[in-house]
C-alpha cells in the first residue's frame, strides 16, 4: 500500500491550476496522517490491502455499483480481504468481481440527486464523504476533481482499496474533518465550484458554523448541495434537539423544520436556497447486510409505529437543499 497517495491529488490540482497553497497543505497533512495512523486496526487494514490483486487497474464508474479491477478467480481471498475492512456503509460497489452490498443503497440517493446538479468540469468538495462512493459517481457525471474529507479511518482504507484497483482517477478521500482544513482563504480559481454536505449537519453542535465554514470553501456563485434530516411539515419552524440518542444515533444535535433549515442556509451566506427533495428513509434503503453486520434502521424504529423512532421522535426524513454562495 502506497503511503503517500495524496501526492496524486497535488498533481491533479496542479494540472487544473487549482488549490494552490491550500491544496498543498491538505495533501501534506493527509500523507502525514496516513504514514502515522494511530488506529489500532491500521496494521490489519493495511495487510488486507496488500492481499488484494495488483493487476492492471481499470474502473467502470457510471453504474449503480461502480466496478474496480477485474475478476481474478480468487474470489474467496478477495472477499476475505475486503471483509477485513468492515463495515461497508456506502455502496454498492464491485471490487475484483466481488459485490459489496453496503448498508446504504447509496445509488438510490444518487439517482435522486444526479438530475438536480450539473457537475461537468467542476471542482467538487464532498464533506463527510465516507468511502468515496458519491465521488466516483461525480467523476462519472463529469466532475474534473472530487476532494472528499472524512476522519473515519476505515472509510479511507475502503477508498484505498477502490483506488488500488482503479488507478489514478480524480476522486480522493482525505482523513480530515472540516476543523482540520487550513484557515487560509480560498478565492477565484482555487475555490471549489460545488460543495456537498450530506448526512453531516445534524452531527454538528453548531450547524450554522458548519454552513458558514462550507461557504468559505466555495467561490462566489458556487453551489451548495446540502442533505440532512428534517422534521415533518407541520413542524416547519421548529428545531428538535434530542436528549440522548435519535434513532439510536449518538451526536445528533439539531434537526430543523423546513423553514428553519432554509433560514440557516440564508444566514450562513447563501442565496436562492430551495428544498428540492424530501424522502423518508426506508428500511429497504438502509439496512444490515453481510457487509455491515451492526444494527441498522429497522432496530431504530418503533416496531408498533414505524413512523416514530424508538425514542419517540419522528422517523428519519432527509431533505436536499440547493443554494448559491454569496460574495464573502
Amino acid at each position: 500500500m502506497a503511503l503517500a497517495p495524496f501526492d496524486a491529488l497535488r498533481a491533479h490540482g496542479q494540472a487544473l491550476s487549482f488549490g494552490g497553497p491550500w491544496l498543498e497543505t491538505v495533501c501534506s497533512i493527509s500523507n502525514h496522517r496516513l504514514r502515522h495512523c494511530p488506529h489500532g486496526d491500521f496494521p490489519r487494514w493495511r495487510a488486507a490491502l496488500e492481499r488484494l490483486p495488483r493487476d492492471e487497474p481499470c474502473a467502470e464508474l457510471d453504474r449503480a455499483a461502480p466496478r474496480f479491477g477485474r475478476p481474478t478467480g480468487q474470489t474467496e481471498d478477495v472477499t476475505e480481504a475486503l471483509m477485513a475492512l468492515h463495515p461497508w456503509r456506502k455502496g454498492p460497489l464491485e471490487i475484483h468481481g466481488v459485490s459489496i452490498d453496503s448498508e446504504w443503497r447509496s445509488d438510490w440517493k444518487w439517482a435522486r440527486l444526479e438530475p438536480l446538479v450539473e457537475l461537468g468540469g467542476k471542482r467538487v468538495l464532498d464533506i463527510g464523504c465516507g468511502n468515496g462512493y458519491y465521488g466516483w459517481r461525480m467523476i462519472a457525471a463529469g466532475a474534473d476533481l472530487v476532494v472528499g474529507i472524512d476522519p473515519t479511518w476505515v472509510y479511507v482504507m475502503q477508498w484505498l482499496a477502490c483506488r488500488q484497483a482503479s488507478g489514478d482517477l480524480a476522486n480522493f478521500v482525505l482523513p480530515l474533518g472540516t476543523e482540520d482544513l487550513p484557515s487560509q482563504p480560498m478565492a477565484g480559481d482555487v475555490a471549489f465550484d460545488t460543495a456537498f454536505s450530506m448526512g453531516v449537519l445534524y452531527h454538528r453542535r453548531k450547524p450554522l458554523r458548519h454552513l458558514r465554514r462550507v461557504r468559505t470553501l466555495l467561490k462566489p456563485g458556487g453551489e451548495l448541495v446540502l442533505e440532512t434530516l428534517i422534521l415533518p411539515d407541520d413542524r416547519s419552524d421548529e428545531v428538535l434537539q434530542p436528549e440522548g440518542r435519535y434513532a439510536r444515533m449518538r451526536n445528533v444535535w439539531a434537526i430543523p423544520g423546513r423553514e428553519r433549515l432554509l433560514a440557516w442556509v440564508a444566514e450562513a451566506g447563501f442565496e436562492g436556497a430551495a428544498i428540492v427533495d424530501v424522502t423518508p428513509t426506508s428500511t429497504d434503503e438502509q439496512r444490515s447486510t453481510d457487509w455491515m453486520r451492526f444494527e441498522s434502521l429497522d432496530k431504530a424504529l418503533d416496531p408498533d409505529e414505524p413512523g416514530v423512532t424508538v425514542e419517540g421522535h419522528p422517523a428519519p426524513r432527509r431533505a436536499v437543499v440547493i443554494a448559491r454562495a454569496l460574495e464573502r
